[in-house]
């Protein structure tokens, strides 16, 4: 995989940054794409914030004038809010659309002119189980990774006869700085909301330090991008895969019924 270009959004800390150290250990070229500059060897940083359509090209720009070409996009940069639906702030939601979905929309945008002109290129998306299994308090975040898979696989036939492939990798529970940096939704604090949010966020934060390590993600994004033909999904891990297919088959009120007493 030597030569190799790569460049993956959000990549200076979490999944982001395992992949990013994992690409560069197998000899790939990596450009790592963060708010602001940090240091990592064997990886290069380039300051984008992928909310803003310009600053996403000027950095397809500057790894296509060093390198000549784009091998792999990983779309992965986000962030959530927690909090009842009813308590929302509506700039807090935006925000979270902007960096989930419009981020991977905006980088996408910026390469995908040099990969139909090279004649190839492959899309990698770090989505979630929450994007299929709605998860209360965490609705929006949800709902975006949602979004994120529904417009992946649209692009998925779009771009097809330009020999450009897109995958959505869907993630479980993984431990990384994502559960400290979870902002939370104070109206709550005074609201009706409060003893459930609380409970049901505690919850999410257990399952997240106890989940798996981050260079799991890392090494499964890494054999789609080895695989000739990459799916359209790809979940990682065992068990999230059974949730997943057992989400297919079962009543949606029974499902619904489980996740409730999961996490209210």
């Amino acid at each position: 995989m030597k030569n190799k270009v790569v460049i993956i959004t959000g990549a200076s800390s979490g999944v982001g940054l395992a992949t990013a150290r994992y690409f560069a250990s197998k000899g790939c070229k990596v450009y790592g794409l963060a708010r602001k500059p940090f240091e990592e060897q064997n990886i290069e940083s380039v300051i984008c914030d992928v909310t803003k359509k310009d600053m996403c090209l000027d950095a397809v720009d500057q790894v296509v004038k060093k390198e000549g070409k784009v091998d792999l996009l990983i779309n992965n940069a986000g962030f959530g809010v927690s909090g009842s639906i009813e308590n929302s702030d509506a700039e807090d939601v935006k925000r979270m659309f902007d960096v989930n979905f419009f981020g991977a929309v905006n980088m996408t945008q910026a390469v995908l002119p040099i990969m139909r002109e090279q004649g190839y290129g492959k899309i990698i998306n770090t989505s979630s189980v929450a994007s299929i299994i709605p998860i209360p308090f965490q609705s929006f975040y949800s709902a975006t990774k949602s979004s994120l898979d529904i417009w992946a696989k649209a692009l998925r036939l779009e771009v097809r006869p330009f020999h450009i492939q897109v995958c959505n990798v869907l993630l479980g529970d993984t431990k990384t700085g994502f559960t400290a940096h979870r902002e939370k939704n104070q109206a709550d604090e005074d609201s009706v909301y409060k003893e459930v949010v609380a409970r049901s966020v505690k919850k999410m934060e257990h399952d997240e330090q106890h989940g798996k390590d981050p260079i799991t993600a890392s090494k499964v994004m890494y054999k789609m991008f080895l695989r000739r033909r990459m799916p359209a999904t790809k979940v990682v891990g065992f068990s999230y895969k059974t949730i997943v297919f057992l989400s297919k088959i079962l009543p949606q009120r029974f499902m619904l019924f489980v996740v409730r007493k999961l996490y209210c």
